[in-house]
């Protein structure tokens, strides 16, 4: 009995990338193939088969598709557009005979949510489980990557402004995320939702506290009203678009505390616990600092 062909779209992303590497350090026998919308990104990629997979072309989705047993669908980031194209890629998946559906979601995506992105994960679940298809879905909590971005400016003005009100992050690393959907994919579709965590949920001020530790540049965390926060990020250069989708609706999840949930889903999928966000830290202390 042959192994179960595997599909990864958005291959050329980080996370996609990453799922794929994942599957070759576990030596996977079984044909993997990575989808994406410009194979000539993957041109020099190793062990496995290229296909052009565009979620706005179905017609060409459902020939990449062809004889695909499991397709993992990391989420795109075109936000606005997301679910059209997550609900295409499911219906090409049905078309094209798919057996197993894996998705990459996002921590409680349940209405009310403050991510103003948050309908277009739930729409995308609902419709998986609508498909009548086999699935497992993955809700990837924010990825500490996130941080580069920001906290390199903190811990040289040494302030963070911040209105979470001492809500907690439980922050993944990119790779835990890749590791747990490769995990999944090789497990097969359980028809299961798991949470993806790091191993702590951690307020601003205790990863400040981690950041102090492995850079020696003191940071001291100073709490205002999410109005001041995203003035202060307006008269900063940062767009409109960046403050009412990420900034201020990710501070109010996590004082919401709906991102502070800790699960054991890398361990159990992968077999592996997650790195922690001090180690994380440690291994990017030269871009914390430059």
């Amino acid at each position: 009995m042959s192994l179960p062909t595997l599909f990864v779209s958005g291959a050329g992303g980080n996370l996609g990338g990453l799922v794929i590497e994942a599957l070759k350090a576990k030596s996977y026998a079984g044909k993997i193939i990575a989808g994406t919308r410009d194979p000539a990104k993957l041109s020099g990629l190793s062990g496995v088969e290229v296909r052009k997979a565009d979620f706005a072309d179905k017609a060409g989705l459902v020939a990449a598709l062809e004889g695909v047993d499991r397709f993992l669908i990391v989420s795109t980031d075109q936000i606005g557009q997301r679910l059209a194209g997550h609900v295409a890629a499911i219906e090409a998946a049905k078309q094209a005979g798919v057996k197993e559906i894996f998705y990459t979601s996002m921590p409680n995506p349940e209405a009310p949510s403050e991510i103003t992105f948050a309908p277009e994960h739930l729409g995308t679940e609902d419709a998986i489980k609508a498909s009548g298809i086999a699935y497992t879905i993955l809700r990837m909590n924010w990825y500490m990557e996130n941080m580069l971005g920001s906290l390199p400016g903190n811990l040289k003005s040494g302030q963070w402004f911040t209105s979470t009100q001492g809500g907690k992050n439980n922050y993944v690393a990119r790779i835990d995320c890749a590791r747990a959907a490769a995990g999944a994919l090789l497990k097969g579709a359980e028809g299961k939702i798991y949470t993806v965590t790091g191993p702590a949920a951690l307020s601003n001020g205790e990863i400040a506290v981690l950041a102090t530790e492995v850079t020696g540049k003191p940071l001291t965390v100073i709490e205002i009203t999410d109005e001041q926060l995203a003035g202060g990020a307006k008269a900063a250069g940062v767009p409109d678009f960046v403050i009412e989708h990420f900034i201020i609706p990710f501070e109010q999840f996590a004082r919401s505390g709906k991102a502070a949930g800790n699960t054991d889903a890398v361990e159990t999928l992968w077999g592996e616990k997650p790195q922690s966000l001090k180690a994380f830290l440690t291994g990017h202390r030269a871009a914390l600092v430059g």
